[in-house]
């Protein structure tokens, strides 16, 4: 998933099955051609079609209490259905607006609300500013850290999951295509989770979201 062109919106998620203690660019090399017939007609050149990245989700991976599970790749998602209904609205910087939609989000499944956690908020505002450096997009680190091993890193005991996207350009639209993906959808609505952490990285729009339990 490294190196997706700007623009590209991606959404992956992770989760903990229990809580722990608790729970080419390949350039053609040009080849010169022989000498050719002087009635030979000059080559033609072909036009380059550039495209317009379309939004796609990355399904989320689970990471068991014993051996972590595959990455599986990224699918494009087609596109949501109109609806009338009026969107949720939050107020706030982006970070607090995703937890309040969240939150939301939960009550309507019968769940209690998360609590914002400086250990995990830090923990996803780290990987939201490193990916946005580093062009990437994964939930492993480029320093080879998953994100349990980033929650455990700000002294936060029991990692629970992760949602990650990038290109949405607010809080409503990238908690609404975490709600549209099952994957995602558990992990906001996991009611076993108690916390929450959210990092946004604007340079690229990359979203963060860590829950603990």
């Amino acid at each position: 998933m490294a190196g997706l062109s700007a623009g590209a919106v991606l959404i992956a998620a992770v989760v903990l099955v229990a809580p722990v203690g608790a729970l080419p660019i390949d350039t053609a090399l040009g080849v010169p051609l022989a000498a050719a017939p002087a009635t030979t007609a000059p080559p033609t050149t072909t036009a380059r079609r550039t495209t317009v990245p379309r939004p796609v989700l990355a399904p989320p991976t689970t990471a068991p209490t014993t051996t972590p599970a595959p990455t599986t790749t990224v699918e494009p998602t087609p596109e949501p259905e109109p609806t009338t209904a009026a969107p949720r609205r939050a107020a706030g910087g982006p970070a607090a607006q995703v937890v309040e939609l969240t939150n939301a989000e939960r009550a309507d499944a019968g769940c209690d609300p998360l609590v914002t956690d400086p250990r995990l908020a830090a923990a996803a505002q780290g990987h939201a500013e490193d990916m946005s450096a580093g062009g990437y997009f994964d939930h492993v680190s480029r320093d080879g850290r998953r994100f349990d091993d980033r929650i455990g890193a700000q002294g936060y005991p029991s990692p629970g999951g992760e949602n990650i996207a990038r290109g949405q350009e607010t809080a409503a639209e990238v908690v609404q295509g975490w709600m549209d993906s099952p994957g995602h959808r558990r992990n906001i609505e996991n009611c076993d989770f108690t916390a929450i952490g959210v990092g946004f990285a604007d340079d690229g729009n990359y979203w963060v979201q860590n829950f603990g339990f």
